[in-house]
């Protein structure tokens, strides 16, 4: 049936998960799923600032703890989630990780593709991919159930093209770090995995789509920010509520004929 296109985007009634809900993106993805009209569940691994923060969005929004490497935690997230609303709506997957060298002395050496650390490419794969299997395994169940339901994939356009490291050079022509392997190859992971589920839930009622956004400003160091937005068609890096148009649309029934799509909302960056 034929929607005005007010109601399309209209999220009112609906219950949306965001996991890690704290970081730079992700309170834009709750703001944005809140002012559509959700109940947003905002998880993430500080219980405390969670419900804090679910408190400011209103809309009987609700925080808590979620660690999305943990099988138990999820678990009782979804349990207690589905104790106080009885439904899942939409899910977005957007906790994720990324590397953290934190000696500036070994940086350079550490991130080589020859010298990169085993724990440290394991512990991405765990976060970025196996957590973002198991909270769509767990609260997935709960939309399959329904006969609808949005899951909605963070990725990044180093899950499409591969990374430039030519930004990651001062001003003077120095590389100061190397774009590690891992980041990449997780992200690239979750579009396909994205696809896999799109597939597998689509006759059940379920669309699963992945955004890709690109990188967003946060007090880099100016090198690094001229460098990006030079290759940038549209000349900047994004700011963090330059998603929450894309993360309502792919929520709601604006999207309604779209599944196992990447969304890519970039600047045009990989397009250069």
């Amino acid at each position: 049936m034929e929607q005005n296109i007010n109601r399309l985007f209209d999220l009112s009634e609906k219950v949306a998960i965001v996991t890690g809900a704290l970081g730079l993106i992700g309170k834009y993805h709750c703001k944005a799923l809140a002012e559509a009209g959700a109940a947003v569940v905002v998880a993430d691994l500080d219980k405390f600032k969670a419900e804090e923060f679910a408190f400011e969005l209103g809309n009987d929004s609700i925080g808590g703890e979620l660690d999305i490497t943990s099988l138990a935690s999820i678990k009782a997230a979804h349990d207690h989630i589905m104790k106080k609303y009885g439904q899942i709506d939409i899910l977005v997957n957007n906790a994720a990780i990324n590397d953290m060298f934190e000696n500036p002395n070994t940086e350079l050496e550490q991130s080589m593709f020859e010298n990169y650390p085993l724990e440290m490419w394991n512990k991405m794969i765990v976060t970025n991919l196996t957590g973002t299997f198991l909270c769509s395994q767990v609260f997935g169940k709960e939309m399959v159930k329904q006969g609808k339901g949005s899951i909605i994939n963070i990725a990044s356009t180093y899950g499409i093209v591969a990374p430039d490291q030519s930004l990651y050079k001062d001003e003077n022509g120095n590389q100061i770090f190397y774009k590690s392997p891992a980041y990449p190859v997780t992200k690239g992971g979750v579009i396909a995995f994205t696809k896999f589920l799109a597939s597998y839930l689509g006759s059940k009622g379920v669309r699963v789509n992945t955004l890709s956004p690109g990188g967003v400003e946060n007090s880099q160091k100016e090198f690094f920010l001229k460098n990006y937005s030079d290759r940038t068609p549209l000349g900047r890096m994004a700011a963090p509520y330059d998603y929450k148009g894309a993360i309502v649309f792919l929520a709601s029934d604006a999207s309604a004929y779209m599944t196992g799509a990447n969304l890519v909302v970039d600047g045009g960056w990989s397009v250069i």
